[in-house]
């Protein structure tokens, strides 16, 4: 079989290409960030991949999410995303959880699980602390994206303990609930220090706007970082 991590390799070296090749990761949510992370720790060679999202691709997902196509409208987002990735990596080890992450559904992921990484890209404020204090208490290492709608400069992105976060809402809940779990630092987040953009016809969650090159910025971000991180190379 032709070699698909030569490019790599020949960056990274042939230590690290093991390395990832024997590593587990866990992406959390496969949203406009969580999917392009999911994409680029595929296409760097990690042999194990966990990926858990509940939802169904829809058409408002067709502007920013990668396995988002009118072909795969109605899929799953976990087996969408899945089919992609075993296309690029047909030896890749996956496992799928097609559920939301919760404090209900979280010993589903973290039983017999052996995670050398954890990505959040969980929209949810109550999911994203728990799965932060999961990781904290299991002693995984984790990276977690903070909020990355109504923004439209990528080049704003940066990764950062989530005590020297600013300027970002999400990054301030996450900082208000953590400290009433006594954590006041040592979780490594992306974030954006754009100041968010008001629109008129805002009205919850839905309504959020988003564009790809932030949110897969983020992403790759997150990846990179992770990465990095797991191979000691920052």
């Amino acid at each position: 079989m032709t070699d698909i991590w030569q490019r790599t390799r020949l960056l990274l070296g042939e230590r690290a290409m093991d390395k990832l090749q024997q590593a587990h990761f866990l992406i959390v949510g496969l949203g406009g960030v969580g999917s392009y992370a999911a994409e680029a720790i595929t296409r760097a060679g990690v042999g194990r991949i966990t990926i858990t999202d509940s939802d169904q691709i829809e058409h408002s997902n067709l502007n920013r999410q990668l396995p988002a196509l009118h072909s795969t409208l109605g899929e799953y987002k976990t087996r969408a995303m899945a089919s992609r990735m075993r296309d690029i990596n047909p030896s890749i080890n996956l496992t799928l959880f097609t559920l939301r992450f919760h404090f209900e559904t979280s010993h589903q992921v973290f039983a017999h699980q052996d995670y050398d990484y954890v990505l959040d890209a969980i929209d949810s404020l109550p999911d994203k602390i728990h799965l932060i204090k999961t990781c904290i208490q299991q002693e995984i290492p984790l990276i977690s994206c903070m909020g990355a709608a109504n923004r439209i400069d990528s080049r704003l992105l940066t990764v950062a303990d989530i005590s020297q976060t600013s300027v970002c809402p999400m990054a301030r809940k996450v900082r208000r609930e953590l400290r009433k779990n006594d954590i006041h630092h040592g979780v490594e987040v992306v974030f954006s220090r754009e100041q968010p953009r008001k629109l008129a016809d805002a009205a919850g969650p839905a309504s959020l706007g988003s564009m790809v090159t932030v949110t897969a910025s983020a992403g790759l971000l997150m990846a990179q970082q992770a990465l990095n991180r797991y191979l000691g190379l920052v």
